[in-house]
């Protein structure tokens, strides 16, 4: 299966990038809890690219693993000002849209697979992935 690109510029194509991750977690099989984070990891990555960089590309790949099993990666790519510490950026309670400061914490916790890589003035990839069968927690990020 190809990967799905959701172009996010508007509100409304959060909910369009929503349907398709649904409907390809229900493909690979993930639970309806599953199904919820990965949900939640969609709202939070399309609201950051929306307000901290004026839109992006969602990538929704369906993937699969010899050892984790089939999974889902979301890829969030934008062009915006990047971020300038991300240490800090992934702290709890840290926000530079005076929101709660949960959202990439709360994307790194959901998932099983996490890396941000963002490079200031030039933009931002985050990306994440959840198996069907939950192996070892990776995290990884850098500039």
């Amino acid at each position: 299966m190809k990967p799905i690109d959701c172009s996010i510029q508007r509100e409304v194509d959060v909910y369009v990038a929503m349907s398709h991750a649904r409907e390809l977690a229900t493909a690979v099989g993930f639970s309806a809890v599953d199904r919820t984070r990965i949900e939640i990891v969609i709202l939070e990555l399309t609201r950051n690219l929306l307000v901290h960089a004026g839109g992006g590309t969602l990538t929704l790949t369906r993937m699969s693993d010899p050892v984790s099993g089939p999974g889902l990666t979301v890829t969030a790519v934008d062009t915006g000002p990047g971020i300038a510490d991300i240490e800090l950026a992934l702290q709890d309670g840290y926000s530079t849209a005076h929101t709660l400061g949960a959202g990439l914490p709360g994307v790194r916790r959901l998932m099983d697979e996490f890396s941000i890589e963002s490079t200031v003035g030039v933009g931002t990839c985050v990306r994440a992935t959840k198996w069907l069968s939950t192996p070892r927690r990776r995290s990884v990020y850098g500039r």
